[in-house]
């Protein structure tokens, strides 16, 4: 485990950045809010860690009240690694940095990597005013669910939900990168035909008529 380090400042920014200043912190704590993931799938998850960062990050992430690890009972009897209170804490901090951040999405770079569930917080922020409820989305590059209204648990998963979900959303990245920038309003994106919406639940009519 690394030793903490420290800005020695007494301001609740600098003390906050103490805990999730360095760099993957922040970018663990997003796939972690999709509910309890193994070591393994953390790493297919954040190309560009090296397994010795991000072991060292979730360990720091462990000390710090973060992130906590417990094996699955059988038949799974795997480890996992989950957000505690206080980590899912910070998801309005990720969507905070998540809409500053989104001016700065251009032309993607032949060397960006992408996963569809990364746009999953994004289209949360957009989506959670229409109420509770759960939103299958379809990208190209795959599919994730969004949980509105999550509470306590998971605010979104990768492929389908287990459950029926309330509406389903069919997008690309581009109308994804758009909502998130503000150059697009959900709105207009559904009477544009941007965005395909199936289903006859309260959250699929909620959609069609944004």
């Amino acid at each position: 485990m690394s030793p903490r380090r420290s800005y020695d400042q007494y301001c609740s920014a600098a003390r906050a950045l103490d805990a999730v200043g360095d760099r993957w912190t922040l970018l663990i704590v997003r796939e972690l809010l999709a509910g309890p993931r193994r070591y393994t799938d953390l790493h297919a998850d954040l190309p560009g860690v090296s397994t010795d960062v991000l072991a060292s990050r979730l360990k720091d992430m462990e000390r710090d009240g973060l992130a906590s690890r417990r094996r699955l009972p059988p038949p799974g009897a795997v480890y996992v690694y989950e957000l505690t209170g206080r980590g899912r804490g910070l998801l309005p901090v990720l969507q905070a940095l998540g809409e500053w951040g989104a001016p700065l999405l251009e032309e993607r770079r032949p060397t960006d990597a992408v996963r569809a569930h990364w746009f999953a917080l994004p289209l949360l922020r957009c989506l959670e005013e229409l109420g509770d409820g759960v939103v299958q989305v379809r990208l190209d590059e795959g599919e994730f669910y969004v949980r509105l209204g999550a509470g306590d648990g998971p605010v979104y998963g990768e492929g389908p939900a287990p459950e029926e979900p309330d509406a389903r959303l069919s997008l690309d990245v581009g109308t994804c990168t758009a909502l998130g920038r503000g150059d697009l309003t959900l709105r207009d994106a559904v009477r544009d035909g941007r965005i395909e919406v199936l289903g006859d639940g309260t959250l699929a009519k909620a959609l069609r008529e944004a």
